[in-house]
């Protein structure tokens, strides 16, 4: 067993790394289903507009200033795509005419993407000062992908500190729990959903430019990117913080091990993991206990 956790221990890390990413955009489709019950299809499309925004800002110049500067004009951007979608959805209450909806928006901006950045896969450099390796476990070990797992870790723990500890956080769960009364006491519950879908949508842009380096930007990744991330969340369980965090870690590293041990099989691997999940547990490992947070 020691043998085998040795030979292995960098795919898992590796694992750990795709969970960090996988969280910060499976997070945002899971608290907005579970607060909006909104099922938003163009979230991996939000999430691939991050990818080629640090294709746009980095292409020559990789340096932390302008990486930071990236990372924040993805945020803006998801924060106002997550807005927009929150505005056109508003009306759908229907989960098939939501997912119909969110799809024609998903195509037409992966059309959009092609049309200004090509069908060839963009590869963005990670910044200079964190493109090195350091020694894990003995062996060298990609910086930038330990720098990735400890910004997911932060936001991790500022989300759980904001939806669990701020009077932000009680306004979304009281606005889940009864709206209705919220509205009755004069607070503008559209305006909260709203921000939920746009914190949402820019923790999907986010993930998807600091997953850039790694993964690249090229067309049909949004459609892996959301079919990991709706795996995350069945998972993990709906509208739950942790559920999104252990769903995350559990098929990052289903992912990572599948290719690394049986490549052939990691695709059947993952999806009888999530099956196995189902049977056992129907509403996920870590499900919200009111649909607004874990």
């Amino acid at each position: 067993m020691l043998s085998w956790l040795d030979a292995n221990a960098l795919s898992m890390l590796n694992g750990v790394a795709l969970a960090a990413v996988l969280f910060l955009i499976a997070v945002g489709l899971s608290l907005v289903f579970g607060t909006m019950d909104v099922l938003n299809l163009a979230h991996g499309a939000v999430s691939l507009t991050g990818a080629y925004i640090g294709v746009a800002f980095l292409e020559r110049d990789t340096t932390i200033p302008l990486f930071v500067t990236a990372v924040l004009a993805a945020a803006a951007f998801g924060m106002v795509a997550g807005v927009v979608l929150a505005a056109m959805t508003s009306s759908v209450g229907d989960h098939l005419r939501q997912a119909l909806l969110t799809l024609g928006v998903a195509l037409i901006a992966g059309d959009v993407l092609r049309e200004i950045f090509g069908a060839d896969v963009e590869s963005v450099s990670a910044p200079a000062s964190l493109a090195g390796a350091v020694s894990v476990f003995g062996r060298p070990y990609p910086l930038y992908r330990l720098v990735i797992i400890g910004i997911s870790a932060a936001i991790a723990v500022v989300l759980y500190i904001v939806l669990e500890r701020t009077r932000v956080g009680a306004l979304v769960r009281a606005t889940v729990a009864d709206r209705a009364m919220v509205e009755a006491i004069g607070v503008r519950t559209n305006l909260v959903l709203g921000g939920v879908f746009g914190a949402g949508a820019a923790l999907a842009a986010i993930g998807g430019l600091l997953a850039a380096p790694i993964l690249g930007a090229q067309p049909g990744l949004d459609d892996t990117v959301l079919l990991l991330a709706l795996v995350v969340v069945v998972v993990g369980g709906l509208g739950s913080l942790r559920g999104a965090l252990v769903g995350a870690l559990l098929v990052g590293q289903v992912q990572t091990l599948g290719v690394a041990l049986a490549s052939e099989y990691a695709s059947f691997l993952l999806f009888a993991a999530m099956a196995i999940v189902l049977l056992t547990r129907p509403r996920g490992l870590l499900p919200a206990k009111t649909g607004a947070h874990g």
